[in-house]
């Protein structure tokens, strides 16, 4: 028997990256740019991916961890205003089970020569995954992190 639980999470990651908003920009804005540095690097194979950039459209990207487990990321753009944000929301599920859906902003404002780059994230976990999230934030922080090394 499955205990139906439900647990919010909410974080903010705040980075300073030493490029144009224009170039912060086009990581998350061209297909090719994304593939480039978006994932779990190594740590899976990658087994779908789809990308469709606008508001109403919708990227996939799944992926089969080689320790195991199937992980699988659905979000729909709901807004966009070009070199300014992103928002999205998105579900996630690992091994085919549902685990959460989330709606996330990304912010882009110009500092000097750079840019900072604003992730607001609140998710909903469902059920076996009420642990609240805590593994969301630090995939998050690896996904800036993986953004900061392709930028460069």
């Amino acid at each position: 028997m499955i205990e139906r639980r439900l647990a919010h999470s909410g974080f903010t990651l705040t980075r300073d990256y030493p490029a144009a908003v224009e170039r912060v920009w086009a990581a998350f804005a061209d297909e090719r740019e994304k593939l480039s540095w978006w994932g779990a690097g190594d740590a899976m194979e990658p087994t779908e991916w789809a990308f469709d950039f606008r508001v109403g459209g919708r990227d996939i990207a799944e992926g089969k961890f080689h320790e195991g487990g199937v992980s699988r990321y659905e979000a729909t753009y709901t807004d966009i205003v070009e070199h300014h944000r992103i928002i999205t929301t998105y579900d996630m599920w690992m091994d085919g089970v549902h685990m959460s859906t989330s709606v996330a902003s990304l912010e882009f404002e110009p500092i000097g020569d750079g840019t900072r780059f604003t992730h607001v994230e609140h998710g909903v976990f469902f059920d076996r995954f009420w642990d609240g999230g805590t593994g969301r934030e630090e995939g998050t922080r690896g996904l800036l992190d993986a953004l900061g090394t392709y930028l460069g």
